[in-house]
């Protein structure tokens, strides 16, 4: 284990708040599993007010549950050991004790108005039985503001998080929003009740690479203007780089490195923090001529594909307007090669996705021809769609919001299989197989999502997919919340796929680097049009579009 590396602080510059006022105090935090596994060992630090401190690490570091811990959000059967001090309140109850009642009572004081969180996955975290308007009037009401300023505030609150046209998003539900809608409505609601110390727990997870930085400066703006403290967790070093005053880089719950932002970037002294902050993701493959077979069938070809979907509707239920989500979208991709669908949020890649799949059947008017390996699947009946899914599968952006928690994961990669018909021995090997594909050990059959971290869910959604053997596989933001080292290993996993097995990608992300070391085909969105396509490289070295020309410049940003 690499040694902890405390840094002296640097002096603070001209114009830098400059407030000694200490929000809150860690010591010696450490969370245990019934079975002793530390999960996080005696972790210390101090956060002051108008500060930001990030922690970073990998997936199962321990950075998330050691902010849960502050809040008490943590089950009864962890141990939890160490001292908080909240300032203004004094020592938070973290253990459960034998007078719960007590303690719940002084949490839920602290919970939101003292200290605010920003969750990782807020499609687990946002109701999906409530619009937004109701859930962020919610948060509202519990800071005391009156009800005929709901509405007022909750569109200033949207604005805030740059939400086009924040008023009509007042009535939508989460799964009408995208990834990064639903990533911002997270942000209004913690932002609603002004707390003092906010934790951002992944804040930009879900968002494209031009509002990445959007939001760490809004979030850096908000702390500033109300002297907030800030804890900010990432898995991306570099990301939070021009954001934070200190940084802590954990790693399997032990403090790696420990200081000043400034000092640790120019002064690395742990070899795990120099990787983080260096990672190569390689080249895409240089495709190979392919016989004259292969080339006369493509994996995938789209003409003119629409989509819209219904947003007024009359009193007696049919459709006055529709919104245009897709327009006369055409895309063509040769067996073997990935084609890389890049746009900011909302600009319609989620919505290509399940329609090349045929999962909007229900929800949006769709026109326009897709053919997969030859086949026509807006042609394809229910019965023959059954049988053809086989071939194209997709991996979607939130695993714990697309794969069942009540199944282990034996059950929920070998359930494809179980539709199709194979038998018990033969699914449990092709499991197997498919989980050693992703790089997980077969001990983790019998695991359930939960006990799962975010990287280690999201390749289980890929060993799901996998075991089908689809000729065409559809992924859409697979890397978005991964750590850049498992970002690595992905990128790596998908192409030595790729070259095994002559695969073909449709790949879906808002991560340009991931985006260029895997796909040799690309594709720039803006409203549901396409701006510009072309060869990776070309794209990326001499873009013609302005829009093109703003995102990948943003790239170069991060």
């Amino acid at each position: 284990m690499t040694a902890f590396i405390q840094k002296d602080k640097v002096q603070p510059q001209d114009g830098v708040n400059k407030t000694n006022t200490i929000m809150l105090t860690v010591d010696k935090l450490s969370i245990v599993t019934q079975a002793g596994v530390a999960l996080v060992n005696k972790l210390s630090y101090a956060v002051k007010q108008g500060q930001t401190l990030a922690i970073v690490g990998e997936s199962g570091s321990g950075k998330s549950i050691a902010s849960l811990a502050l809040l008490g959000l943590l089950p009864d059967s962890l141990i939890i050991t160490g001292d908080v001090q909240l300032a203004g309140v004094g020592r938070l109850p973290i253990a459960p004790s034998v007078n719960n009642s007590v303690r719940n009572r002084l949490l839920r004081a602290i919970r939101g108005q003292r200290i605010g969180m920003i969750f990782q996955e807020p499609m687990t975290a946002l109701n999906p039985l409530h619009t937004v308007a109701k859930q962020i009037a919610e948060c509202l009401h519990l800071n005391g503001v009156p009800k005929k300023e709901w509405r007022a505030q909750t569109i200033a609150l949207l604005n805030d998080v740059n939400i086009n046209d924040a008023e009509d998003k007042l009535q939508r539900y989460p799964h009408e929003l995208s990834g990064g809608q639903r990533q911002r409505v997270m942000i209004a609601m913690a932002l609603a009740q002004q707390p003092d110390i906010l934790i951002a727990d992944e804040p930009t997870t879900a968002l494209d690479v031009t509002l990445q930085h959007e939001i760490l400066a809004l979030l850096d703006n908000l702390k500033r203007e109300r002297n907030m403290a800030m804890i900010l967790i990432s898995h991306d070093l570099n990301l939070v780089r021009r954001y934070s005053d200190d940084i802590i880089v954990m790693r399997q719950g032990q403090t790696i490195e420990q200081g000043n932002t400034t000092a640790i970037f120019r002064h690395p002294e742990a070899d795990y923090t120099r990787t983080l902050m260096s990672q190569d993701f390689g080249k895409a493959l240089d495709v190979k001529e392919k016989n004259s077979q292969e080339q006369q069938i493509s994996a995938l070809e789209v003409k003119n594909l629409q989509v819209q979907f219904a947003v007024e509707k009359s009193l007696f239920g049919s459709t006055k307007r529709w919104f245009d989500a897709v327009k006369a979208l055409d895309m063509t991709l040769q067996t073997g090669q990935a084609l890389g669908v890049i746009g900011e949020s909302g600009s319609g890649k989620t919505t290509i996705a399940l329609a090349l799949c045929r999962l909007l059947s229900n929800q949006a008017r769709v026109n326009g021809q897709v053919n997969i390996n030859g086949q026509d699947i807006m042609a394809l009946s229910k019965s023959d769609l059954r049988q053809f899914r086989a071939q194209v599968q997709m991996v979607f952006q939130d695993p714990f919001a697309s794969i069942n928690p009540r199944m282990t994961v034996l059950q929920i990669i070998e359930e494809g299989l179980l539709v199709q018909g194979f038998d018990k021995v033969t699914r449990q090997q092709a499991v197997i197989d498919s989980l050693e594909t992703v790089h997980l050990p077969a001990d983790f059959l019998q695991r359930y999502p939960h006990e799962l971290s975010g990287g280690q869910r999201q390749r289980v959604a890929l060993a799901r997919a996998l075991v089908m053997q689809p000729r065409l596989l559809i992924l859409d933001e697979p890397t978005s919340a991964l750590d850049s080292t498992t970002q690595v290993t992905v990128v790596n996993l998908l192409r030595e796929i790729q070259e095994k097995l002559n695969i073909s990608y449709v790949f879906i992300s808002h991560d340009l680097k991931v985006v260029r070391a895997l796909c040799q085909q690309i594709m720039v969105l803006k409203d549901g049009v396409c701006v510009e396509s072309g060869l990776t490289e070309a794209v990326f070295n001499h873009p013609q579009h302005p829009y093109a020309q703003r995102l990948l410049q943003a790239s170069i940003i991060v």
